[in-house]
Order: C-alpha cells, then sequence, then structure tokens
C-alpha cells in the first residue's frame, strides 16, 4: 500500500536525514521508521520540520494524547525527532522539549509443560516443529529462526550464534538435546527436498546454507495453529 511520506519524492531535508542515519549505520526498518515519523510532524505542521517552534512540539504532543496515540507509539515518535533535531538540523534545545511517557511493561505469559508440549504437538510438519522447538527452546525471535545457518549450531557446548539479532547484534542463545536432534531431523530432510543446499557461503553472496527462507512464515503459521488447541 503506498505511503504518502515515505513514497514521497525525496527532499534534500530528508535525503540529509536518510545520510545522518546511514552514517550510524542505522537498520533499514530504523531509518524507514524515523522518515515516517518526522514525515508525520512535518503533516501536522504543514511546512517543514525544521522551522518548527518549542510551541509546535508541545502542541504536537498535546495533540498525540487527545487522538489517542499508544504510549510505545508516541515514545517511538520523540525518538526519531530528537534525532532529526539533534543530528540533522541541528537544534538539541528543541529536542530537550520533547517528553518521553513512561510505559509500564507486562509480564510475559510463562507456559506450563503440559502448554509447551501442546505447542510443539500442534504440527505434524518436521519444519515447524523445528522452528518452534529452537524459538522456543533457545529464546530466539521470529525473524532470527530463518536466518539460522548449520555453521551456527554448537553442539558440543550446546550453543547457537544468533547472527544480526535485534539491533544488530551477535549473541549465544541456550541450545537443548530435544531442540538440536529436531534440528538435524530437519537437515537431512530439507537436503532430501532440495530447499536447503549443502554449498558453502562465498563472500558478497547471500547465505545458501539457511535453514529455510520461508521459515520465518511457517513459523507464524505454525503458531497460529497452535492456538485452537491450547484455548
Amino acid at each position: 500500500m503506498p505511503h504518502p511520506v515515505l513514497d514521497a519524492p525525496i527532499s534534500p531535508l530528508r535525503q540529509r536525514l536518510i545520510d545522518d542515519m546511514t552514517m550510524r549505520r542505522f537498520s533499514q526498518e530504523t531509518q524507514r521508521n524515523y522518515v515516517r515519523d518526522v514525515g508525520r510532524f512535518a503533516s501536522f505542521l504543514g511546512r517543514s520540520p525544521d522551522t518548527a517552534t518549542a510551541d509546535d512540539l508541545r502542541r504536537f504532543q498535546v495533540g498525540q494524547q487527545d487522538d489517542g496515540v499508544p504510549v510505545p507509539t508516541m515514545n517511538s515518535i520523540v525518538s526519531a525527532l530528537r534525532f532529526f533535531f539533534t543530528h540533522t538540523v541541528d537544534r538539541p534545545d528543541l529536542a530537550r522539549k520533547l517528553i518521553r511517557l513512561a510505559h509500564p511493561r507486562k509480564l510475559p505469559v510463562v507456559l506450563s509443560r503440559d502448554e509447551v508440549a501442546r505447542l510443539l504437538n500442534a504440527t505434524t510438519c518436521l519444519k515447524h516443529q523445528a522452528a518452534l522447538s529452537v524459538a522456543y527452546g533457545a529464546g530466539l525471535r521470529v525473524a532470527e529462526v530463518p536466518t539460522l545457518k548449520v555453521a551456527d549450531v554448537d553442539s558440543e557446548r550446546m550453543l547457537l550464534r544468533v547472527a544480526r539479532g535485534k539491533g544488530g547484534r551477535y549473541r549465544n542463545a541456550m541450545l537443548s538435546a530435544d531442540p538440536l536432534a529436531l534440528l538435524r531431523q530437519w537437515w537431512k530432510v530439507g537436503r532430501q527436498q532440495g530447499v536447503i543446499s549443502p554449498a558453502p557461503c562465498r563472500r558478497a553472496q547471500r547465505p545458501s546454507r539457511h535453514l529455510h527462507h520461508s521459515l520465518g512464515n511457517d513459523l507464524r503459521a505454525a503458531t497460529k495453529s497452535a492456538r485452537q488447541p491450547m484455548a
């Protein structure tokens, strides 16, 4: 779906914002969000955002609260505008006028052993079972599962190497015996089906030994299907 801000012609100011983020190696998703949020403020003003005043920022934030914008969304916009005013237009005095709101974090729902078993058994597809088992057992995000490579599995130390997780960081995750067994089964079946290539990765090429490029969508589908028996 077209977006009026993101799909608009790139102005010199917007390009400068993008360049500032690129120099700091912001992810493409973060850059897209910042451009969108600064554009939202520009739409509110009806003019270029670099002409804003402290009163404009105050009216904008009050208007967001009146419109019922969720607190996490409001704080994300504050982050984008703070970056814009601090680094792109060199007006840190305006950045200090932006207010972040306290947002209480809810404790995650911890499943019982029976619920975990029902979740993992909700699908008979080996690929889904491996994805669900690794994601839940090792605490991986959905986007991290499909990027796993054989070289990321350290069966001696029972660790998973997560490359470029949230924020582009690398980390290690604990690996238990059951997910490891499922990964090994899927590796054999995937090679037989031709969806996993045994060829080594080459530089300047996309890794060829990922579990499967569509595993993220499959994981979401499996999780959705597991909700019914857990109700």
